[in-house]
C-alpha cells in the first residue's frame, strides 16, 4: 500500500528583511512529507499589513483585495500542481510542485527542436541518404510556416490537424527548384510521413499532449514498377555515341541493369568491392547505403565487361572507383536523351535499370525470387514480391494475346 503524502502550503513574510518603506517580500513554503521550500511569489506588502495567523493581508483595502485573491490563485495553482503530477505517477518533490507551478517542467519546445533532436539522436541510426530525405522535408515544413504564418518557427502545442493538412495542400501546389514540375503524390505522403515520424517521437517524449495526425489518413497511390523490356535493353545496349557524356550514362545503366545495384551504391563501389565468391567466381559486395544490408552478387559477363572498360580510365584512375562518378540528378537528366535516340518512350530514370534487373534480368529467366530478394539486398520478401506481381501480369496479358490468336 502506498504511504500517504502530506502536502501543505504557507505564506509568511521576513518581518526582519523590511525595506527602507517597511515592506517585505510575500513568500510561499511547501512542505511535503516534512520536506520544505521557500520561493517568492513576486508580491511585496507593508510589514503592518501583514496578517501572520491568517497568511493574508489585513483590511478591506482595494490593495489588501487585491493581495490577498493572488494569494488565493498562487495556492489553486500549487494544489493544482500537485494533483496534477499525482495524476501522472510522478514521484513528487518540493521542486517539481515550484517547476510545475512555474511551467519549468515543460518547456515550449518547438518544430526545430524536434528536427535538431531527430537529426542529432537518430542521425547514427539513419543511412546518410535518408537522413537527407528528414532534412528535405524539415526544409519544406519550415518554408510552409513562413509561407502560411508568417513565422520562423512553430510550438508543437499549436500544431493540429489543420496544420498537417495546409503542410499536404502546400507540398501539393509547391514546386522546388530541383525538381521539373510539381510534387508527386507519393512524395507528398512521403514528406508528410517524415513529419509524423518526427512528431510522434516527440509525443512520446511528451513534447506535445495530442498527436495532430491522429484523423490524418495518407493517401498513396498504387504504381507499377516499370522496366524495359528484353527488346528496350538490347536497344540501349546496342547504342553507339560518340558524345561521351551520353556513352557513360548509357553504361552506367546498363550495368545497373545487369547487378541491380542503386545509383548510390554504384558510385561507391571501388576494386575492393570485388571479391572472390565462394563458388570462385568474382562478386560485387558491399553493404547498401539505404538500409546498411549486405548484398552479394556474381558478376555477370555484361558488367564485368564494363568493369575492364573503365579499369584505367581517366575517369577512375584518381578515385579509385569501379566506374566514372556522376550526379543522379545530370544521370537522369542525360538518361532522358538516351531514351529518346533509343527511341524508347517511357520515363527512362537510373532507378528503372533496378527493377529491369529484378524482372527483365532475373525473374523472367527462372531465377528464384527469394535469390532476387537476396540479390537485391531487400530485408523483407514482400519488398520483392512486388516484381513478381509484374511478371504475373505480363503473363496474364501475354497469354490473353495468345487466346485471341488461338479462338
Amino acid at each position: 500500500m502506498r504511504a500517504k503524502l502530506t502536502f501543505s502550503i504557507l505564506f509568511w513574510i521576513y518581518g526582519s528583511r523590511a525595506d527602507g518603506n517597511n515592506s517585505s517580500n510575500i513568500y510561499a513554503r511547501i512542505t511535503l512529507n516534512g520536506q520544505k521550500l521557500n520561493f517568492s511569489v513576486k508580491r511585496k506588502i507593508n510589514v503592518d499589513s501583514w496578517d501572520s495567523k491568517r497568511q493574508r493581508a489585513r483590511g478591506n483595502s482595494e490593495k489588501s483585495r487585491a493581495i490577498n485573491y493572488y494569494l488565493d490563485e498562487v495556492k489553486s495553482e500549487l494544489v493544482s500542481a500537485y494533483s496534477d503530477l499525482k495524476a501522472e505517477s510522478k514521484v513528487i518533490t518540493p521542486q517539481l510542485i515550484k517547476a510545475r507551478f512555474f511551467g519549468d517542467d515543460k518547456k515550449n519546445q518547438s518544430l526545430r527542436d524536434v528536427f535538431k533532436y531527430h537529426n542529432d539522436k537518430m542521425g547514427s541510426k539513419l543511412a546518410r541518404k535518408t537522413l537527407c530525405h528528414y532534412k528535405t522535408s524539415q526544409k519544406y515544413i519550415l518554408e510552409y510556416i513562413k509561407a502560411e504564418y508568417n513565422k520562423e518557427d512553430m510550438y508543437l502545442q499549436d500544431l493540429d490537424y489543420e496544420f498537417v493538412l495546409g503542410f499536404e495542400s502546400f507540398l501539393r501546389s509547391y514546386q522546388p527548384r530541383h525538381y521539373q514540375g510539381s510534387i508527386g503524390n507519393n512524395a507528398v505522403m512521403k514528406h508528410i510521413q517524415r513529419l509524423r515520424r518526427m512528431v510522434t517521437l516527440a509525443y512520446h517524449m511528451e513534447w506535445l499532449e495530442r498527436d495532430p495526425f491522429v484523423k490524418f489518413k495518407p493517401k498513396l497511390e498504387k504504381k507499377e514498377r516499370e522496366f524495359l523490356t528484353e527488346k528496350e535493353l538490347e536497344r540501349i545496349e546496342q547504342f553507339s555515341t560518340s558524345i561521351e557524356r551520353l556513352a557513360v550514362v548509357k553504361d552506367l545503366f546498363v550495368f545497373g541493369c545487369y547487378t541491380g545495384i542503386c545509383y548510390g551504391d554504384i558510385m561507391d563501389l571501388n576494386k575492393h568491392s570485388i571479391v572472390t565468391g565462394i563458388d570462385g567466381n568474382l562478386w560485387l559486395m558491399a553493404n547498401r547505403n539505404k538500409t546498411g544490408t549486405p548484398f552479394k552478387i556474381p558478376i555477370l559477363p555484361v558488367a564485368e565487361k564494363l568493369i575492364h572498360k573503365y579499369q584505367n580510365h581517366h575517369r577512375t584512375h584518381f578515385n579509385g572507383k569501379l566506374l566514372p562518378s556522376i550526379s543522379n540528378q545530370k544521370l537522369n537528366s542525360y538518361l532522358k536523351e538516351v531514351a529518346d535516340l533509343c527511341d524508347i518512350e517511357k520515363n527512362l530514370t537510373f532507378h528503372m535499370a533496378r527493377h529491369t534487373f529484378a524482372t527483365t534480368v532475373t525473374l523472367t529467366n527462372g531465377v528464384p525470387i527469394e535469390t532476387v530478394s537476396k540479390l537485391l539486398g531487400h530485408t523483407k520478401l514482400a519488398t520483392t514480391q512486388i516484381y513478381a506481381r509484374v511478371i504475373e501480369r505480363k503473363l496474364s496479358a501475354d497469354m490473353m494475346v495468345l487466346k485471341k490468336k488461338l479462338a
